[in-house]
């Protein structure tokens, strides 16, 4: 990062969801260094404990509160918000980062798939926003970071649930931002849409019955892996910090999310034949 780059997060209490691994983690070590104090959740306790000691390891006086936190249960996530309110006094920044992944056709898709998906992927998204959004705008300023994703911009075959939860995502903070303009300036918000990342996501995803593809849940865990996973976690995170440094409305993470970006500009509905003609 740039020395004359701004540092908004330097003694700045930034809260991320999803913090135990992939981009959250590399988010909440990027953020300590910078200075911020942490409040970190995630549903598993073990790999948030594993995220505090590598934070510790590079600086013991660095502030970290976690807490295990399912982001789909609405009770939980404002229990938190209001236990890091009273802990660090105020709450800065909301980094809503906990997902999960999905790969059906829409037939084979059940009900309970996509609403297991949705209640995290889309509803933990306005409950952290929601559940901090008082807090933000009681401080001097205030930013709520929502991950979205490259299929946030643009649809796949077999990812409807996700496309669906991401897309809302989309529209969910750009409404907001809009509202913020309007009735307070001091809280920024931003979309983020990382393409392919080097995360554990596609391994720990659930894999059905798909469309137009004959290769196995396991292939295809290795082929997004090895192919379309070009990002790392660290990268995104440094994309991402520079993006609230930046105050950037959407924050496009990864040369294949700016490409389909450009792509889905150009030719918003043609490029479905595109993907369709492309598929493996």
């Amino acid at each position: 990062m740039g020395s004359n780059m701004s540092n908004k997060l330097n003694n700045a209490v930034v809260a991320i969801t999803g913090a135990g691994s992939g981009i959250g983690r590399a988010l909440a070590i990027q953020s300590a260094s910078l200075g911020a104090k942490l409040a970190l959740s995630d549903i598993s306790e073990q790999p948030l404990k594993e995220t505090k000691a590598l934070i510790i390891k590079e600086n013991s006086q660095a502030d970290v509160l976690c807490s295990v936190v399912n982001v789909a249960n609405k009770e939980q996530i404002f229990n938190w918000a209001q236990q890091v309110k009273d802990h660090f006094g105020e709450v800065n920044v909301i980094i809503n980062n906990a997902g999960v992944a999905l790969a059906a056709s829409v037939e084979a898709t059940e009900h309970e798939d996509f609403e297991w998906l949705m209640n995290i992927n889309f509803w933990g998204v306005v409950n952290g926003t929601k559940a901090f959004l008082p807090f933000l705008k009681q401080g001097s300023w205030g930013h709520v970071v929502n991950i979205s994703s490259l299929f946030g911009l643009v649809s796949i075959p077999n990812q409807s649930a996700y496309n669906a939860a991401k897309f809302a995502v989309r529209g969910f903070s750009e409404s907001l931002r809009i509202e913020m303009l309007l009735s307070n300036k001091s809280v920024q918000v931003s979309c983020v849409h990382p393409g392919g990342i080097k995360t554990n996501i596609a391994n720990a995803g659930r894999f059905k019955n798909q469309v137009g593809t004959q290769e196995s849940a396991e292939k295809q865990k290795k082929e997004f892996n090895d192919h379309l996973a070009r990002t790392t976690a660290t990268q995104a995170a440094n994309i991402i910090i520079q993006g609230i440094n930046k105050n950037k409305p959407r924050i496009l993470v990864g040369t294949d999310a700016k490409l389909m970006d450009i792509i889905q500009r150009f030719i918003p509905s043609g490029y479905q034949n595109l993907v369709a003609r492309f598929m493996p």
